[in-house]
């Protein structure tokens, strides 16, 4: 793994820009003289000004300098987001723009918002954060002089992208800083059952080098409407396919925006219509109270003639009850053409659905570091000791020199690195028993050791060290003892002290004398991007078939060409594959986003996956590290609900040993995790973050499977009533239980709070995280 300052220096983490000048089309009023009586026609969204609460200056031009939006002196550039009316995530909003003058956004400090008195569904905000993402507790207040409370909060400009990105910023000097860097939308749900008048931001640190700062660009009201409502958003077309009819997927998300909830006898359904294909798997909604979205999927075919990649203008509509009740236009894609080397084309590829649902993955670090597996516990990475040991300060520099001596180079390691003792059919049955849903191998990591029967180098497991393909034996035992998982490989993209292209600014050399020792196993002269690193990454994908390549760094990179390959590669398969790639390729484009060792704050949209170790604080394997140092299970899983409650993937990291053994405590924990989710796995696997909010406190976090069920988690032992202060989706006739108590449990509504008793013998049922379920009756 990179540390954090490398990688954000070298890698690129931000998407590409997602947002539309308007006008474009919202939920179709020009048909809405059409709609018959059940369905209510949805107000337009109001963009409420805040060019009275502006007091950061976050945007410059190469022109007009004089910015600072993070305290650091660096700016967006303005030259590379639009102003003035803009829709974003099928929201439209009024985005200040560089045309905004000395002031474009507000920094959260507890300022108070009037807005237009009237009954609104949501607040949706554009937002950026700097210095790490920002939230806090945001207050609505409603005429009646009642208040209440949610999140809001927004994620690094710098370290995720956002549906307004550009792929620079501009430095304190006004030179370009070539990371991409992204505005968000963060949503704040209203009680459409009072009268809003004012919201209150929360409270962050001003905006200050090293302080946490959340930024508000712009700020737009749902209204709701009266009666039985839908409205669309953000409908497009994706390169994904359906089960079972192998259909392609058109996604939409449809918004109950009246006061009466969708059920299954409404028989809500959701089309295309788009010549030159035809839908073959309409989307049903059996279950949306008001309020409540749905992000639904929708398969539609070519029809004879239309060629892939044709791009023509068409509708989704929302029929029930015998009539229209929302439409929306725009243009598709229908059907998936080649994918060319260029961030436009890579850009249509998306996550796999297969990856939104699997949300569990285990992460294996293993490699010659394996062999000293030595650093200070929980200070840095035990895999980094190469790197670490050129560095007299660093602890590992005295503890090399003491424990094999100063003339013991880190390649003498590799003959040590013997994998004797490796069972890959053990290890991917505990992956199994762990409930997890894929696993991601490092075939080769900063020290340049390939795991695999590379071509391109000796520096290889087969010719040196186990003598064998690892690579190669871990995916075959996956594919015949547990096929169920998906199979993933990591790939660091620069090396350290490769000579032909050493990321550390030198090739080998004794760290204690700094004369030249050999890179082992390589011969030098290669161009390094198109003669070496490419090369291995295309031998990965054609040999082995990853499901995911899991780059890092980023840095120098062939990597247009590389991924139109894979995606190519995987789609014109007999038996295509969805395959899928991180943010640390080197590019802009992405299919999701890599935090490590930390989280998100709050839900974001955009696909995302957090990694970390069982380990305090490192990937590889760290001897110096005791057993009670490791995450709990406890820990494990409350990381895991947190994360999927936010529409995050868990990628959990083990490191074994150099012999091929997982260390004890390692697979015990991994284990312990499993038996959670045999229990509460329903309330994982499949399921999608609660529009609404994704946690309440520091205890509860929801979870959603659209159509069945809303999942309520309680990180800590419950009392005997179990109070929850926000709407949850129930309604007379749902039943709550507790997973692994299949009891039937009280329950009622009291003054908007939900409140369920929770008997002994429930309470007693639970271990680590408490889940229960609102099982909707339909």
């Amino acid at each position: 793994m990179s540390t954090y300052p490398r990688r954000r220096v070298l890698a690129a983490a931000a998407g590409a820009a997602a947002v539309t000048a308007l006008p474009l089309a919202t939920s179709a009023p020009a048909r809405a003289a059409t709609r018959q009586a059940p369905w209510a026609t949805v107000p337009d969204p109001v963009p409420v000004p805040l060019d009275a609460l502006y007091d950061n200056d976050g945007i410059d031009t190469a022109s007009a300098r004089g910015g600072d939006f993070d305290g650091s002196g660096y700016t967006f550039p303005g030259e590379e987001l639009p102003a003035g009316r803009v829709e974003a995530d099928g929201v439209p909003f009024d985005f200040p723009g560089s045309t905004a003058g000395a002031r474009n956004n507000a920094v959260a400090l507890g300022q108070r918002i009037d807005v237009p008195k009237g009954r609104y569904l949501s607040a949706h905000f554009l937002t950026a954060a700097s210095y790490g993402d920002a939230s806090g507790t945001a207050t609505v207040h409603y005429a009646d002089g009642t208040t209440a409370t949610a999140g809001l909060g927004g994620a690094d400009w710098y370290a995720t992208g956002g549906p307004l990105s550009a792929p620079y910023r501009y430095r304190p000097d006004g030179t370009k800083d070539e990371h991409p860097v992204g505005i968000g939308v963060s949503e704040l749900p209203l009680d459409p059952g009072r009268e809003a008048v004012a919201i209150t931001l929360p409270v962050t640190s001003p905006a200050e080098a090293g302080k946490a700062s959340l930024h508000v660009f712009a700020l737009t009201l749902q209204p709701a409407a009266q009666g039985r409502a839908l409205l669309l958003r953000s409908a497009h077309s994706t390169p994904s396919l359906l089960e079972p009819s192998g259909a392609q997927s058109v996604e939409a998300t449809v918004v109950n925006a009246g006061t009466v909830a969708v059920l299954a006898a409404d028989g809500v359904s959701v089309a295309v219509d788009v010549p030159g294909a035809r839908t073959v798997q309409p989307a049903r909604i059996r279950r949306l109270d008001p309020g409540e979205q749905a992000r639904v999927r929708i398969g539609i075919r070519n029809r004879t003639g239309t060629a892939p990649g044709t791009r023509r203008d068409g509708t989704v509509t929302v029929t029930g009850r015998g009539t229209e009740a929302a439409d929306l236009s725009g243009t598709f894609t229908l059907g998936t053409a080649d994918y060319a080397p260029t961030e436009d084309s890579l850009s249509a590829h998306q996550a796999p659905y297969w990856f939104q649902g699997a949300k569990f993955g285990v992460f294996i670090h293993w490699g010659v570091y394996s062999v000293p597996a030595w650093s200070p516990v929980g200070a840095q990475y035990a895999e980094w000791y190469w790197d670490s040991m050129q560095d007299p300060s660093n602890a590992v520099y005295a503890y090399h020199r003491d424990t094999y001596g100063a003339d013991f180079a880190y390649d003498d390691f590799i003959p040590r690195f013997t994998a004797e003792r490796f069972d890959p059919r053990a290890w991917v049955e505990l992956f199994r028993d762990a409930g997890a849903q894929y696993h991601v191998l490092t075939s080769k990591h900063h020290e340049g050791f390939a795991l695999w029967d590379t071509q391109v180098s000796d520096r290889n497991a087969v010719r040196m060290g186990p003598k064998r393909d690892l690579v190669r034996e871990l995916f075959e035992a996956s594919r015949r003892y547990a096929p169920e998982l998906h199979r993933g490989l990591y790939f660091s993209m620069p090396e350290w002290f490769n000579p032909d292209n050493p990321w550390m600014g030198h090739a080998p050399r004794n760290p204690y004398t700094l004369a030249p020792v050999p890179y082992t196993g390589y011969t030098a002269g290669k161009d390094y991007v198109h003669d070496y690193q490419a090369p291995q990454m295309l031998e990965l994908i054609h040999g082995y078939d990853p499901e995911i390549i899991w780059c890092d760094i980023g840095g120098a990179n062939d990597s247009l060409h590389v991924l139109a390959e894979y995606f190519n590669h995987a789609k014109n398969r007999a038996r295509p594959t969805d395959v899928t790639v991180n943010d640390r390729s080197g590019i802009a484009f992405h299919d999701f986003t890599t935090p490590e060792y930390t989280t998100y704050a709050n839900t974001v949209v955009a696909k995302w996956e957090a990694s970390r170790g069982l380990d305090p604080h490192s990937y590889g394997y760290n001897r110096a590290t005791p057993d009670d140092a490791y995450m709990t299970a406890e820990e494990v899983v409350h990381s895991l609900v947190d994360i999927v409650s936010k529409n995050g993937n868990f990628l959990l990291d083990i490191g074994p040993r150099a012999d091929g053994t997982i260390p004890e405590i390692m697979q015990t924990r991994l284990r312990e995790t499993g038996q959670w989710l045999k229990v509460n796995g329903e309330a994982i696997y499949d399921t999608t973050y609660w529009s609404r909010m994704a946690q309440l406190g520091e205890d509860l976090r929801f979870t959603v499977r659209p159509d069945e069920a809303f999942y309520i988690h309680s990180l800590t032992r419950p009392g005997p009533k179990l109070i929850v202060d926000a709407p949850v989706p129930v309604r007379p006739g749902d039943k709550v239980t507790m997973l692994g108590h299949d009891r039937p449990l009280t329950w009622t509504v009291s003054g908007g709070s939900l409140v369920v008793d929770v008997p002994r013998a429930a309470r007693d049922a639970g271990r680590y995280a408490w889940v229960f379920k609102v099982h909707w009756q339909v």
